[in-house]
């Protein structure tokens, strides 16, 4: 997927849904943008990995040793 054809995902699951209120048709599009572009897909910035597992790979990193004196 392209990152034009990603910017074009929730605009067209408005276009292909019927909603019953602009507060209905925010909440699903808020909840894919969250549930999927933030948090699934791939981010260049990151590696070309999901934040996900981004998080996870550096969670999974010892931590490095910190001077007391500053």
């Amino acid at each position: 997927m392209t990152m034009r054809e990603a910017q074009l995902k929730p605009v067209e699951r408005v276009w292909l849904r019927e909603y019953a209120n602009q507060l209905e048709a925010t909440k699903d599009v808020t909840g894919y943008i969250v549930g999927f572009c933030n948090s699934a897909r791939r981010h260049p910035a990151l590696g070309n990995v999901a934040p996900l597992v981004y998080e996870q790979q550096f969670a999974a990193k010892e931590p490095i040793d910190v001077s007391e004196i500053t």
